[in-house]
């Protein structure tokens, strides 16, 4: 790795930034004063800035239990970002696996390892994600037998050329759904209930594969084990 992008990602600084510090003569490999941003370093060796020891981050993989009011978009917004609740360095840098829409709650997976997150995303995966989706209107009997049946078919919703992959619907409740899906497309769950003519007024999604929340508070956040990273390997 050139030295100036290890400084860039082992610290606050900025390519430029680097670029000035190494110029000044203010990092040092192996002991000795490096000034050249092209120089390449490994994992071997001893990297410093102003006699602080520099240690590269690693790929990081998070779980988040998404409040209401808080977006997964990696640009600044009008809302808040998924990132400003993780505390770890470079938390900016994390990317989150599927997002959710700034009003649904819940288990929001954050990673900078893209493999990691196409192999949880990826629709031939087969990952599944279930959802709470409390509903304007009840859904129960008949309608429910017919909703039930078109979601383990299929819907072709408005303005897609395929239709949805198929879908598991079981209500809790007159009003409160479980829904499983395998796949992630933009505002999927409300325009399926919209498309048998129902509304979603709240949504939680529970888990992603075998991914719980577990007791995670709304806003709170944990890594993942090695063993839950390897889950989706």
């Amino acid at each position: 790795m050139r030295l100036d992008r290890f400084l860039a990602e082992t610290t606050e600084l900025t390519r430029s930034l680097a670029k000035k510090a190494l110029h000044r003569g203010e990092v040092s490999v192996n002991g000795e004063v490096i000034k050249q941003p092209a120089s390449q370093v490994g994992e071997s060796d001893r990297v410093e800035w102003d006699g602080q020891p520099l240690v590269l981050v690693g790929l990081r993989y998070v779980m988040l239990n998404k409040p209401t009011g808080v977006e997964c978009s990696a640009r600044r917004g009008l809302y808040p970002r998924v990132v400003e609740f993780i505390d770890l360095p470079k938390a900016e840098r994390l990317q989150a696996v599927g997002r959710l829409d700034v009003d649904t709650t819940g288990l929001v997976l954050l990673t900078d390892d893209g493999q990691w997150s196409h192999r949880v995303t990826a629709p031939r995966k087969r990952c599944a994600k279930v959802y709470r989706a409390t509903l304007a209107e009840p859904l129960a009997g008949e309608a429910l037998a017919a909703a039930v049946k078109c979601f383990e078919e299929g819907i072709l919703l408005e303005g897609e050329e395929k239709p949805t992959l198929p879908a598991r619907l079981v209500m809790r409740n007159d009003y409160e759904a479980e829904l499983t899906l395998y796949e992630g497309r933009y505002h999927q769950v409300k325009r399926m209930f919209a498309a048998i003519g129902n509304h979603v007024t709240a949504l939680h999604r529970e888990s992603v594969g075998p991914l719980t929340l577990g007791s995670l508070e709304l806003g709170e956040w944990r890594e993942l084990s090695p063993d839950e990273v390897a889950m989706f390997a």
